[in-house]
């Protein structure tokens, strides 16, 4: 089973998800970012290129021909086999539902805003991920502290 982390009250969802990019490719890490949103992902793209102005996260989309050199892929789908066999890879989810093939994935990285409709599309990803048995951890991030809890 798949380790999946919540972030809850982000105060901005697309800019923390920025962040944390930011911080997987500096460990050196794989990251697929997944959401069918065509709308958030292109918004996505572009905050990646300028929301640091000393921040550089190199990123294609999924299907582009520099995905295996690029340690930053950006899909709306996740069915490639390729992109699910990239071992240590992990999945930083944007979309309000449970992305397709999570058992493949190392671990699972959801940002939750303080927003209605996003907090309950959370929940439900929470109770879903629980019933398939996932290891869920929580983290309060709505003050950048270090609030984190294990549930």
């Amino acid at each position: 089973m798949s380790r999946i982390d919540f972030a809850f009250g982000a105060a901005d969802r697309l800019r923390m998800a920025c962040e944390v990019a930011g911080k997987q490719y500096a460990a050196g890490r794989l990251l697929l970012v997944y959401t069918q949103d065509a709308a958030r992902l292109a918004k996505f793209d572009r905050l990646l290129w300028g929301y640091s102005a000393t921040a550089f996260v190199p990123h294609v989309m999924a299907d582009d021909p520099l995905a295996v050199q690029t340690p930053i892929l950006l899909a709306q789908a996740i069915t490639d086999q390729a992109l699910l066999n990239r071992p240590g890879c992990w999945l930083l989810n944007l979309d309000l539902k449970i992305p397709p093939h999570v058992e493949q994935f190392e671990r699972i990285l959801e940002i939750v805003s303080s927003h209605d409709e996003d907090k309950r599309a959370a929940r439900e990803r929470w109770r879903q991920y629980q019933d398939a048995g996932h290891d869920l951890h929580a983290h309060d991030v709505s003050s950048r502290g270090a609030g984190k809890t294990k549930r």
